[in-house]
């Protein structure tokens, strides 16, 4: 057994992912422990998505909707959580992925 991801969460994220609706952050909270156990790259669709430029996202739905959390793999076996919100659309909008390119510069 290696050693266990480490979660790091960017400041402005650990709001938002405050902010999320209770199922869809119990939700994540089960995804994350699994994570840190078996590593981010265990995981594939339907739960985690990449988005490319060494984005992805954890995929949550709930009776509340769809969230979304973008996240990126760093060195040391952590993950760095970068931004969290409830979806709106089909598509992840591209603010959102500005939002975690900007974090990102701010995390590595």
């Amino acid at each position: 057994m290696g050693m266990s991801w480490r979660i790091v969460v960017h400041p402005k994220a650990l709001q938002e992912l405050e902010d999320l609706p209770v199922l869809m952050r119990a939700r994540l909270t089960r995804l994350l422990e699994a994570m840190q156990k078996a590593g981010p790259l265990a995981f594939r669709e339907p739960h985690v998505k990449s988005l490319g430029h060494k984005l992805w996202e954890i995929r949550l739905k709930s009776q509340e909707g769809m969230g979304r959390v973008i996240y990126i793999t760093l060195t040391d076996q952590r993950l760095g959580i970068l931004h969290a919100f409830v979806k709106k659309t089909q598509k992840t909008p591209l603010r959102a992925l500005d939002c975690a390119y900007q974090r990102l510069k701010e995390i590595e």
